[in-house]
């Protein structure tokens, strides 16, 4: 818990970030507070503690999100070979970034986090750091900014071979008119064949009424506003791709590890690997 919040640069009356809004709850931070970080401040614990009151399973699939980053991260490296990342949507520094978790398997993996929230951008100039064989870079950009990330992007990642565009719980902010599946496209249509795309989202289901729950008193109280899809709405983001096995699935249950009959629980959380041919 951090009732005082985070220290940042770019000072204002406080200490603060102008862009940073301490008196509303940002997804970022709470984010942060359920996976047991400090980077948030009380507004941001006292909406988590109700989203989770909403939602009892909640911080499972943030775990659950994070642990299939490491697990699809981990196959990528060790037994496809990537060596470059483009994450977006990067959210505040916990533990097993993509970074770390590809460089501990590949030292030589480069990777690009792109963020344009202030305050992830703080953290990730201060925490993220490469080991000496590779290379960790940091934009400030929107998902929306094809072009510049993009751009950006090529100063560090070589587009002449495969790179895995890392979407983690970052396109449920772009709604339905803002194009959501023609972004993802563009972005994806800019790498070469060989290259994957790992991408999660929250899902809205039957099955599940309280996240939707949920989800409406986040859009009520909370920044960004986000956007549920059906499971098969972002299966749609992999549209042209060879699905790795077991597709588009809960997070819990992207290739799981460790012994145990029982399946893992489904969470709200769904997520894919797809490769480009």
């Amino acid at each position: 818990m951090s009732g005082e919040g985070p220290v940042t640069s770019d000072a204002r009356p406080g200490g603060q970030d102008s862009r940073i809004d301490t008196g509303r709850p940002h997804t970022a931070r709470i984010w942060n507070y359920w996976l047991g970080g400090k980077d948030n401040y009380s507004v941001d614990e006292a909406a988590g503690d109700q989203i989770r009151q909403l939602h009892p399973g909640i911080v499972d699939y943030a775990l659950a999100d994070r642990a299939f980053l490491g697990r699809a991260v981990r196959h990528l490296t060790g037994e496809v070979g990537i060596r470059q990342f483009l994450d977006i949507g990067t959210g505040l520094p916990t533990v097993d970034n993509t970074h770390e978790v590809a460089q501990r398997t590949a030292p030589d993996s480069k990777i690009v986090y792109v963020d344009n929230d202030p305050l992830v951008l703080r953290h990730a100039q201060a925490l993220l750091t490469s080991a000496p064989e590779g290379r960790t870079d940091y934009l400030d950009a929107d998902l929306r900014d094809v072009e510049q990330i993009l751009e950006s992007a090529a100063k560090t990642l070589d587009f002449n071979r495969p790179v895995t565009l890392m979407l983690l719980g970052v396109v449920i902010f772009v709604g339905d008119d803002e194009d959501p599946y023609g972004i993802v496209r563009r972005l994806f249509d800019a790498l070469p064949s060989g290259s994957h795309l790992v991408l999660s989202h929250t899902i809205t289901s039957p099955v599940m009424p309280d996240v939707d729950a949920a989800v409406a008193f986040w859009n009520e109280h909370g920044t960004p506003k986000l956007n549920q899809r059906t499971p098969e709405q972002v299966a749609r983001f992999f549209d042209g791709l060879e699905l790795l096995d077991p597709g588009v699935v809960s997070c819990s249950r992207w290739r799981p590890e460790g012994a145990t009959a029982a399946e893992p629980d489904e969470v709200a959380m769904f997520g894919g690997v797809g490769r480009k041919r």
